[in-house]
């Protein structure tokens, strides 16, 4: 399966003349994405001892972290020829976390550019809180989990934008579950209603979106304003955004909060030195 995947890829980056169709296509492609049921038990741990792809020959699936390491390693092999010769590369982008257990959401956590939907980190907050931190894209589909996984009011999708991750809505399969011509103007208009989002709160998903995609730097620019790449207000253009500066400042202002204290806890072993609880719980803040 690899090889069906990947050799065509190969050949055309190393010969683009030879396959004039499949280059051009490939500078517009931005990433590989990850999809199945990922709720089907696995019955085998990927580890050291696991057999290389040429040699699997069990009737069970490969799981799930099995299929993202070694598309993550033939991308990056890929991604490297590619690079040297001045032609566009790829990011991994999986369905991860919409089903299924949770170690799903660490190894696309080492390996992934953004995920979609990400459901699943609502029910393991330190997982939550590292894609918080390293501010990993999450592209979730509340319509298409109210239909297969969760209902509507159960998504956190309003939990995950309140604490700072960097999410964003998207649709998934609209021809089987949404009703208009705007698939994507129907996912904001319900979560505007249902979950009563504010207008900054709606431009900053949309501000979201965009950073997180795969369009050229010249396309952001457009859409964002030429400082984007910049943290903080400074990246921030409101006259294309509509994100208020005091917004774009505070999410920048908690984060650097937040890693300094990580930082700080390391440098000091604090993480060694702090003794285990059992019920520890946190105090409730100053009311």
């Amino acid at each position: 399966m690899l090889e069906n995947i990947f050799l065509p890829l190969f050949e055309a980056t190393v010969h683009p003349a030879s396959h004039p169709e499949l280059h051009l296509f490939l500078e517009h492609v931005d990433g590989f994405d990850s999809v199945d049921d990922e709720s089907k038990p696995e019955n085998h741990v990927f580890n050291l001892e696991s057999p290389l792809p040429e040699a699997w020959v069990e009737e069970d699936n490969p799981p799930y972290a099995y299929y993202l390491y070694y598309t993550f390693a033939n991308m990056a092999t890929l991604n490297h020829l590619r690079r040297q010769r001045g032609f566009h590369t790829f990011v991994l982008r999986p369905h991860c976390g919409e089903a299924g257990p949770i170690h799903h959401l660490v190894s696309a956590f080492m390996l992934a550019e953004n995920i979609s939907h990400g459901l699943l980190l609502r029910k393991a907050p330190v997982l939550q809180y590292l894609y918080y931190l390293a501010q990993i894209g999450i592209a979730m589909s509340p319509l298409s989990n109210n239909s297969l996984f969760l209902s509507y009011h159960r998504n956190p999708l309003p939990e995950y934008l309140s604490r700072g991750l960097m999410v964003s809505l998207s649709t998934d399969d609209p021809l089987q579950f949404h009703f208009t011509k705007e698939p994507l103007m129907e996912e904001y208009s319900i979560a505007t209603q249902v979950w009563k989002l504010s207008s900054c709160d709606m431009c900053e998903l949309a501000r979201n979106s965009v950073l997180m995609s795969g369009f050229s730097h010249k396309v952001k620019s457009h859409w964002l304003g030429p400082n984007y790449t910049k943290e903080g207000p400074e990246g921030n253009d409101i006259r294309r955004t509509n994100v208020p500066d005091i917004r774009v400042g505070y999410r920048h202002e908690t984060l650097c909060q937040e890693l300094a204290l990580i930082t700080q806890a390391v440098q000091s072993e604090m993480l060694e030195t702090i003794p285990e609880e059992p019920g520890l719980t946190m105090s409730p803040g100053p009311q």
